[in-house]
């Protein structure tokens, strides 16, 4: 056997090289180098050319159909076929043929116990819209009956919410007075519910669902919480009985108008009322968290608190000593509101406009809590259906007096403890929010506006996740100031200002990760092939006069530069430390491509130029296990040849142990 002597340090007597007959590749140190008689090296594959249609199609086909939705209609009789498609756009016909006594008794329970906490949450949330209170029990009646039709989760509840409630209504006081041109605001809340649910079911018809997870998790977590500080300040001037309230959101504006009304603006009985019954609600939310088996308490406790505060103003008559109160809720079901969307004019665009951002808050919320409660039940939710699902209700609420519902956490969290089995719990729910309108609506004459206000702050406070704000810090930092910057947009300026920040700083940590990939210096493992990061191990060992670099993203137009000019600057730093410890100087550079996924015209042109950048420093360019998409376009634009064939391999250790030997002759 011909031994290739050491290229390092100078070999001791004790120093022994061992052979192994099944070895395919050599082991390298930065203090030894070992070479097999004839090391079989396999080389990367070429694929077979693709037709130029089959590849944009398998493209559009993964980008916009990955789950296959078409599969079940293969080999399928024509009536099959129809009885499918019936069952895509509404799933209730495939669930319901299953449907029996055990699941309708899990159901009605669920949608009793989610009506309780609707009704009042739902009073309360119109005015935060600033409509008239029948409005938001008006969007718990339509939209959760379109819904359970064509929704596929189980175990999501429909109707108005906090956050989308605020930002609607702020939205719309900026372009009119809900005060002064009270029709021509309700009518642009209609116009914008519009929008919101076309902008919904056009994402889920043409599969563009993936649109919404741009607006990333750390950046929702802060905007939601915002949100909540932002609404329970709001709350403050019904809590506290305050006639003369400021219209802006922001924390500053609130607390002066808070401050400067309270030697002569603050109701005593209101704030009476007012605090004694957010006690109430939170420690019935305690005990519900405490023990699971109590769940229903913290659901029926506000309509208990409704009930009890309207029946104590009515006879003690507090309405006359300052409380204020609801005073009139319009009875009967939803009124057609057709004539009323703008579907010309000024108002348009405003409407628009507004929908479409209500529309995407709205959706990123239900799809967010869809998926939570599919994962406990473990079933798939197809979020292109339920985009569709969504959008179809808001469309058709948008025409019968509703404005913009989705899923609320609070009710569906409830409708999952109460054991709810499919959406008939959404039909029940439903039918008892119809029965209020029919029936019970004088009742809530003299409800105050302080338990309303108590409600809503005893619901949103749930929406401040401090566990997730920390777990964020510790996994990710960037993702926290995403967090942090929505948190602080929404409280310190506006709504839309906050959600400007979140989707802004969303996009910029993906440009970010984008234009600077991360890269790597790999070293070898002792006494094996395998070559790791030298940061995640620090004992592999750098190879004398060989730099490998691994890459960790594709290479496109917008990081090629970058990636050529950071393996430049890592061979720079390499050889600023070899000839300062007067070692040898870096004789090849191999580029670990496997993290490599793609590569364009630019990252090619980049390779070239670090090649020729190479060439003058007398540095050889060596390629490690490029995919196919690459080796191929590598192929294709003859830098493979330009650098030769016999530069590139199948794993690190074959590209070192074809330097290895070059090295040791040239000792």
């Amino acid at each position: 056997m011909n031994m290739e002597p050491s290229i390092s340090a100078p070999v001791h007597s004790t120093d022994k090289v061992h052979e192994s007959k099944d070895m395919d590749t050599i082991s390298l140190s930065s203090s030894h180098c070992q070479a097999h008689d004839t090391p079989h090296i396999h080389k990367v594959g070429i694929p077979p050319k693709q037709n130029l249609l089959k590849e944009i199609k398998a493209t559009v086909k993964e980008t916009f159909f990955a789950d296959d939705p078409l599969r079940p209609f293969k080999d399928q009789t024509g009536s099959k076929r129809f009885i499918l498609v019936m069952q895509t756009i509404f799933p209730i016909l495939e669930w319901g043929r299953s449907y029996n006594i055990t699941k309708f008794r899990g159901d009605i329970i669920a949608g009793l116990t989610i009506a309780s906490l609707c009704i009042p949450q739902d009073i309360a949330y119109a005015k935060l819209a600033n409509l008239d209170p029948q409005y938001g029990l008006y969007s718990s009646f339509v939209p959760p009956l379109i819904y359970a039709l064509m929704g596929s989760s189980r175990d999501i509840a429909i109707g108005p919410v906090a956050v989308v409630s605020l930002l609607l209504g702020t939205l719309l006081q900026n372009e009119v007075d809900s005060k002064k041109e009270a029709e021509t605001y309700r009518r642009l809340a209609f116009t914008a519910t519009f929008f919101a649910g076309i902008t919904q079911a056009t994402l889920g018809f043409f599969r563009l669902g993936f649109l919404i997870d741009f607006l990333s998790h750390a950046a929702v977590v802060g905007f939601m919480g915002g949100a909540a500080i932002t609404i329970a300040l709001q709350q403050l001037k019904g809590l506290l009985g305050i006639q003369v309230f400021t219209k802006k959101t922001d924390i500053v504006s609130v607390l002066h108008s808070v401050f400067v009304s309270a030697h002569h603006g603050w109701n005593w009985q209101t704030i009476v009322i007012g605090l004694s019954f957010l006690a109430f609600l939170l420690f019935a939310k305690y005990i519900g968290k405490k023990n699971k088996k109590f769940f229903w308490v913290p659901a029926i406790a506000p309509l208990i608190s409704v009930i009890l505060s309207t029946f104590f103003v009515f006879i003690t008559r507090a309405d006359k000593q300052g409380v204020q109160i609801v005073k009139y809720i319009e009875k009967g079901i939803n009124p057609s509101s057709v004539k009323e969307i703008y579907f010309s004019g000024q108002y348009l665009p405003k409407g628009f406009k507004i929908g479409v951002v209500a529309g995407m808050i709205g959706l990123t919320e239900a799809i967010a809590i869809g998926r939570t409660f599919a994962s406990m039940k473990d079933y798939q939710l197809d979020g292109n259906k339920e985009m569709v699902a969504l959008g179809t209700m808001n469309i058709v609420g948008s025409m019968t007096s509703c404005y913009v519902a989705t899923g609320s956490f609070s009710r569906s969290a409830v409708n999952y403890m109460a054991g709810c089995q499919t959406a008939v719990s959404n039909i029940v729910m439903s039918f008892i929010v119809f029965l209020t309108l029919q029936f019970i609506t004088p009742l809530f004459k003299y409800t105050p506006n302080a338990i309303l206000a108590a409600i809503i702050i005893s619901a949103v406070l749930g929406l401040v996740d401090f566990e997730a704000a920390i777990l964020i810090w510790k996994i990710d930092k960037f993702d926290f100031i995403a967090c942090i910057g929505a948190f602080f947009g929404v409280v310190f300026s506006s709504v839309e200002i906050g959600l400007l920040i979140a989707v802004a700083i969303s996009f910029a940590k993906i440009l970010l990760q984008v234009t600077r990939p991360r890269t790597a210096i790999l070293g070898n493992l002792p006494g094996t092939t395998v070559y790791r990061n030298i940061q995640q191990y620090p004992g592999a060992t750098k190879v004398q006069g060989v730099l490998i670099v691994r890459v960790d993203s594709a290479i496109y137009f917008s990081n090629s530069n970058y990636v050529k000019e950071r393996i430049l600057r890592w061979l720079v730093d390499e050889e600023e430390e070899l000839k300062a410890s007067y070692q040898p100087k870096i004789q090849f550079l191999i580029v670990e491509m496997s993290p490599v996924t793609d590569i364009d015209t630019s990252g090619i042109h980049a390779l070239e130029e670090l090649h020729k950048s190479l060439q003058k420093r007398d540095v050889q360019l060596i390629l490690s296990n490029p995919g196919p998409v690459v080796i191929n376009k590598l192929h294709e634009s003859n830098f493979a040849n330009t650098i030769g064939e016999d530069k590139i391999f199948l794993t690190v250790a074959d590209a070192v142990a074809s330097c290895c030997p070059k090295l040791a002759t040239e000792v």
